[in-house]
């Protein structure tokens, strides 16, 4: 460590950073592998809370870099290589890193109009004392973490004397989409918003001839790193400008499923047919909503599952943007097939490559990709076992657990999580040979969201080394639980009981991939008494 500060300014070398395995043939992709510079590249290094960036234009400033990691947390030490035009940034904690690293690989960040490339550094910390120049960074960094711990306001935020809200008091978000020159359906929202945290509920409607949403997170943190880093930002090149502030309601109640709201929590909400779907208090506060039609045909006005392989925060200034996303034709008569889509699919089914063939099996992936929705098939292919087909509740379940999965390492590998042309997955015909490899779990009783309103729905977080553990008998002692774990395996640094409830706990294990391989292991695991062990990701650290 110390030889690679000492001249100041460290290599870019393949020692320092870390690039994703392609074939030549293979065009550049957001975590910056260029077929063309980087030949050979070697598989991806383990996660690090330091990250590189590559191709910074020379003219950006030491704030600009570091809103780049604003919205995933606390960006806690920042080197600019100007020269170079490199960057790299140290984050509070590895997970925090993995999300960011996670959410840039399918969305290429843009800094003054220019996409930079963001992958994961061998190194474990950012040491930089001793080097000249760094007073800049070290304000920048002191200036912007004082704007995300809620003591200044970014780019616009009100402060409570203007008589707006201070970060962190309401999850709930009002939006207003300005120069509205395509299409932006609920499902657009959900997809751009979600990246941030969990999205519990949308309503859209008209007025004073604008296009606005409400919107509501489980986390009011999530609200506060969405309007950050979406305020002021254009869905699509030069158009459809996105207006973001706090709304003063602290709740939506939404009373049917269509194309104009949508409870995620409540899948048995009528669909309405053209009932307004603000209730009498919101028009109240918020005016009458007007009807915008939906681009969208389909039972229910249920939107496609659109993903957004090409979009990139554009930093023209502090914080990110969303553009550029490419307009196709379709779009111009009132439907988005975005990067290829086809424009009436609703796709439920993931595809999962880079599995590991000695370890997985179809039960420990509908565990895992169980803690973001309702797993009803798994089938790993028969002739490419590294490979399996997924097949959620609905398309919005699959869209969370591809955000929240893709990119994490799972039995030494790191997994890739694609949506996929299926739109469902065939159980084999009798007598076919399968060897095992395909299961229907549609009737489990492990099902997470099974019920209507579920507190499960507020309670979904990326994977974190901190596990939250429930349903645990009164007898249980902390010893117990702390063997149980480190006799399957795994490293246990940290563990507490909730002080009111017994019920639950915490447990802290040695890495992000631990914790994911002990939560397939260990969920439903008999404690006795008639107790099943309860396992899923904290956002909560020890």
């Amino acid at each position: 460590m110390d030889g690679y500060w000492a001249s100041g300014e460290p290599p870019v070398s393949a020692s320092s950073c870390c690039f994703t395995t392609m074939s030549s043939s293979t065009p550049s992709t957001a975590n910056g592998t260029d077929s063309k510079t980087y030949k050979g590249e070697r598989s991806p290094c383990d996660p690090s809370r330091v990250l590189h960036i590559r191709k910074v234009p020379i003219e950006v400033s030491e704030a600009e870099v570091i809103s780049l990691g604003v919205p995933f947390g606390k960006v806690t030490n920042l080197l600019m290589l100007k020269g170079k035009n490199q960057a790299f940034i140290e984050m509070a904690s590895e997970e925090a890193a993995i999300t960011m690293v996670n959410y840039y690989t399918t969305a290429t960040p843009h800094v003054r109009n220019q996409p930079v490339y963001i992958q994961y550094s061998n190194h474990r910390e950012l040491k930089t004392d001793n080097l000249p120049n760094q007073g800049r960074a070290q304000a920048a960094l002191q200036a912007v973490n004082a704007v995300h711990s809620g003591n200044m306001t970014l780019s616009g935020t009100a402060t409570a004397s203007d008589g707006g809200m201070m970060p962190g008091q309401s999850p709930v978000l009002r939006i207003i989409v300005e120069n509205l020159y395509y299409p932006v359906s609920l499902e657009v929202l959900h997809q751009i918003f979600s990246k941030f945290g969990t999205v519990l509920k949308i309503i859209t409607f008209t007025k004073n001839n604008q296009f606005q949403a409400l919107l509501q997170y489980a986390d009011p943190m999530n609200a506060h790193h969405a309007k950050v880093a979406l305020d002021g930002q254009n869905i699509y090149n030069g158009c459809c400008t996105l207006r973001v502030e706090f709304s003063k309601l602290t709740s939506l109640n939404v009373k049917y499923n269509n194309d104009k709201s949508r409870d995620f929590t409540r899948l048995d909400l009528p669909s309405g047919d053209g009932q307004p779907t603000l209730d009498p208090t919101m028009q109240t506060a918020f005016g009458a909503p007007g009807i915008i039609s939906s681009p969208y045909p389909g039972a229910a006005g249920f939107a496609p599952a659109i993903g957004f392989p090409q979009a990139g925060l554009s930093m023209q200034a502090m914080p990110g943007a969303l553009g550029p996303l490419t307009i196709p034709s379709s779009a111009m008569t009132g439907r988005m097939t975005i990067h290829g889509m086809a424009p009436t699919a609703i796709h439920s089914v993931l595809l999962v490559s880079n599995l590991n063939p000695e370890s997985i099996s179809p039960h420990g992936l509908f565990i895992l990709f169980g803690v973001y929705g309702d797993v009803h098939r798994v089938k790993i292919l028969f002739n490419k076992k590294e490979n399996a087909l997924i097949q959620m509740a609905d398309a919005t379940q699959a869209q969370l657990a591809m955000s929240h999965l893709n990119g994490q390492r799972l039995h030494g590998k790191v997994i890739r999580v694609t949506i996929s042309k299926h739109q469902t997955v065939q159980l084999p015909r009798e007598g076919q040979e399968d060897q095992g490899l395909t299961k229907d779990f549609s009737g489990s009783p492990l099902h997470r969201f099974k019920k209507p309103g579920s507190k499960n729905f507020q309670n979904i977080f990326p994977p974190s080394a901190t596990l939250h553990l429930s349903n645990i008998p009164p007898s249980t002692t902390d010893d117990f639980l702390k063997d149980l774990f480190a006799s399957s395996g795994y490293t246990v640094k940290a563990f507490k009981f909730f002080q009111k409830d017994r019920k639950m706990a915490l447990i802290q294990l040695g890495s992000v991939e631990e914790a994911i391989q002990a939560l397939i292991d260990l969920h439903n695991h008999d404690l006795g008494e008639n107790h099943h062990l309860r396992v899923s990701f904290s956002k909560s650290t020890i």
